[in-house]
């Protein structure tokens, strides 16, 4: 069952963002990415506040360096499509689970990515979670 309302469109959307973001951190890598990004319309806090949909957040400005840089695939691959799908229907593991960031760093990944605590990294990626004062709403059971 969907954890976010996703038609065809949203699943296109997202899958499209997994590859252009992540697709050298593999399928796993790719998911986390996808977490966070589902995490995003999932909370109504912080930097995400009023995004529901998953075209909302990804097309959010300045979010995702893909959309930025012009690496934001035309088309999405049934492999991608596929990811997508699973952390539409609430796939997400750890660093990603409750993330609402992430970045690649050129190097150690910082204690901190505006003021929000580093919680790990997989591979490229450096993933933080906010707290729970700050955004409770993202750690709650899906």
């Amino acid at each position: 069952m969907a954890v976010v309302k996703a038609t065809n469109y949203h699943v296109n959307l997202l899958a499209r963002l997994l590859r252009a973001e992540a697709v050298g951190e593999g399928k796993l890598g790719m998911l986390h990415v996808g977490a966070v990004t589902v995490n995003r319309a999932r909370v109504d806090c912080s930097d995400f506040e009023g995004l529901r949909t998953l075209p909302q957040v990804i097309n959010q400005p300045t979010a995702y360096e893909a959309l930025q840089h012009g690496t934001f695939y035309k088309r999405a691959r049934e492999s991608e499509k596929r990811l997508a799908r699973r952390v539409i229907n609430g796939e997400r593991r750890w660093p990603a689970k409750y993330s609402l960031w992430y970045f690649r760093p050129p190097a150690d990944c910082p204690a901190t990515w505006y003021d929000q605590p580093l919680v790990g990294r997989y591979k490229l990626h450096c993933f933080y979670e906010p707290t729970a004062d700050e955004c409770s709403e993202v750690y709650s059971t899906w």
